[in-house]
């Protein structure tokens, strides 16, 4: 992608490369963004590029849901008790 080749070549000596330099990096770009400025971007994207955002969006968004919901933390078994005659 042109934009992380440029980021990169713009911060790559600036910064560690660590979680937090990122993740600084990123809502920093964001933060000058606005929706048009985002969808022109959306739009130059090529095929794989955009099935990669739109995969690692679904991944993490859906990571952030099953753990703000507990899920995968073992829950007791529901037994559901029958009449048998």
């Amino acid at each position: 992608m042109k934009l992380i080749d440029e980021l990169y070549e713009l911060y790559r000596n600036k910064l560690t490369g660590d979680e937090e330099d990122i993740d600084m990096l990123a809502f920093a770009f964001l933060e000058e963004m606005d929706r048009e400025d985002l969808l022109n971007i959306i739009k130059d994207l090529e095929n794989q590029e955009l099935y990669d955002l739109m995969g690692l969006y679904l991944i993490e968004s859906l990571k952030g849901k099953f753990a703000s919901e507990n899920y995968g933390q073992r829950r007791s078994p529901i037994i559901h008790h029958r009449n048998i005659h």
